[in-house]
């Protein structure tokens, strides 16, 4: 009982100095990038650093990782794409699986996603979004905002489409990635599995294809690049539960003002892509329900932001009490 004690209280600590938050230095970097590319691999949580990935190793070399980088509190996949993409809780999205899945988003829609808001600030932006979940497309990118939308229900064939995009000549400045393999996965063996890490090796190869295809066409000089997880999966497979196997996520970022080695701070979650896709490219957050972050040790000369706890409360109530949860049943 007493350990037990001990891990609330020091979460409670952890979490308490979080919502002080740091200051903020956006002269350095603010508006540094020219395109942000977002690489989503579905299912692979904290894993990624379990698998033989000389790919994602090569690419975060001189980048910034962390492993233990939190998923909402429903690790599902609609939630987490949902996060990342608008910035705000799934408690006030909703966008849970069956709801991407059978509703269309509108343009003029509540919870925008960073496509909607670039689009907004510059209406010449090419945009894109390639996805092997097709909800993502259906449910979360909104239509008629001018994002180009593909939809492969396989890995190795939408690796196939993205790079003839890029040999084409396109030059998005923002383009989202969701790459689904390793979640299927996850589900059929579970994440001790050597079919689960084995395929995060076959889809680092894939990876590292988009990435090469950027670089031979020019594309990364002024490019934030970013690869993240929605979620993990637990030992027997699965997932949508609070354990630490389905909550740590893998959130990885490089770039010329990225720290080298940087870690990214305690308080990261997927989420915090949006702030940081935003920020990269010069948009300032929107006001309202945006709890998305900068997080510390991830851009040179910018401390982590403050989470904006008053505009999703319930949000940061139950997360706080799910991690101490979890916590408490990682010891016992």
């Amino acid at each position: 009982m007493k350990k037990i004690l001990s891990v609330i209280m020091a979460a409670a600590l952890m979490l308490s100095v979080l919502t002080i938050g740091f200051a903020q230095d956006k002269d350095s970097t603010f508006g540094a990038y020219k395109r942000v590319f977002i690489i989503g691999i579905d299912g692979a949580g904290r894993f990624i650093k379990d698998a033989d990935t000389p790919n994602f190793d090569r690419i975060f070399k001189d980048g910034a990782v962390n492993y233990t980088a939190r998923a909402e509190v429903k690790t599902d996949s609609g939630p987490n794409w949902g996060a990342i993409l608008t910035g705000v809780s799934y408690f006030k999205t909703k966008m849970d699986n069956g709801v991407v899945g059978s509703v269309e988003r509108a343009a003029d829609t509540d919870y925008p996603t960073v496509f909607n808001y670039v689009r907004r600030a510059n209406p010449d932006a090419v945009l894109a979004s390639y996805c092997n979940w097709g909800s993502i497309n259906h449910g979360i990118v909104e239509n008629e905002i001018g994002v180009e939308k593909v939809n492969i229900g396989d890995d190795e064939k939408l690796t196939d489409a993205i790079c003839e995009y890029f040999d084409a000549g396109n030059t998005p400045e923002l383009f989202f990635v969701q790459f689904d393999s390793v979640d299927h996965e996850g589900h059929s063996h579970g994440s001790k599995s050597d079919e689960f890490i084995n395929q995060i090796n076959v889809v680092d190869g894939y990876l590292g294809r988009v990435y090469d295809c950027l670089k031979e066409n020019g594309l990364l000089e002024d490019a934030l690049f970013i690869v993240t997880a929605d979620h993990g999966h637990t030992v027997n497979g699965g997932h949508g539960g609070i354990t630490m196997r389905e909550t740590n996520v893998t959130v990885a970022a490089a770039g010329k003002t990225v720290v080298k080695g940087g870690k990214l701070d305690s308080d990261t979650r997927n989420r915090d892509i949006a702030a940081i896709t935003l920020y990269a490219l010069g948009y300032e957050k929107p006001e309202e329900d945006f709890t998305a972050r900068i997080p510390a040790d991830l851009f040179e000369g910018v401390d982590g932001e403050a989470r904006p706890v008053s505009k999703d409360f319930a949000d940061y109530i139950i997360s706080a009490l799910a991690w101490v949860v979890t916590l408490i049943t990682s010891i016992v």
